[in-house]
């Protein structure tokens, strides 16, 4: 149960880090095009819920996807668990929310740093 719970650990944070990764590289791909947003009047919070929305969109395909392959291999690990149905909706509901919270939050900083660029800075990057 230890070492599961160690491969949980070790997975949860590699995402928040990809998750993390990739939002802060698209973010940066898009530095002209948020800072003329900014230009032209966009509120801070638009740019925000901007990025947060393709983060929860990426998450929400990233869940659909995995909880497809959960169903899908759930009759492999079946002989690992003890105790446990391989598709309690309780724990899986529970793990899907863990990781979309996670996203949320890897998500989060990338938007908070688009929304504080200085749109003159980004127009002159390019």
């Amino acid at each position: 149960m230890m070492l599961f719970a160690i491969f949980a650990a070790v997975a949860l944070s590699l995402t928040s880090i990809g998750i993390y990764g990739v939002m802060s590289y698209a973010v940066s791909a898009r530095t002209q095009e948020i800072g003329v947003r900014l230009a032209v009047g966009a509120d801070r919070r638009d740019v925000i819920w901007m990025v947060l929305r393709q983060v929860l969109g990426l998450t929400a395909i990233g869940l659909f996807l995995g909880l497809t392959g959960v169903v899908a291999g759930s009759g492999a690990i079946r002989r690992a668990l003890f105790e446990v149905q391989p598709l309690d909706p309780a724990t899986i509901a529970a793990a899907a929310a863990l990781l979309g919270l996670v996203a949320l939050v890897a998500g989060w900083l990338p938007a908070w740093r688009a929304s504080r660029v200085d749109p003159i800075y980004a127009l002159r990057n390019e």
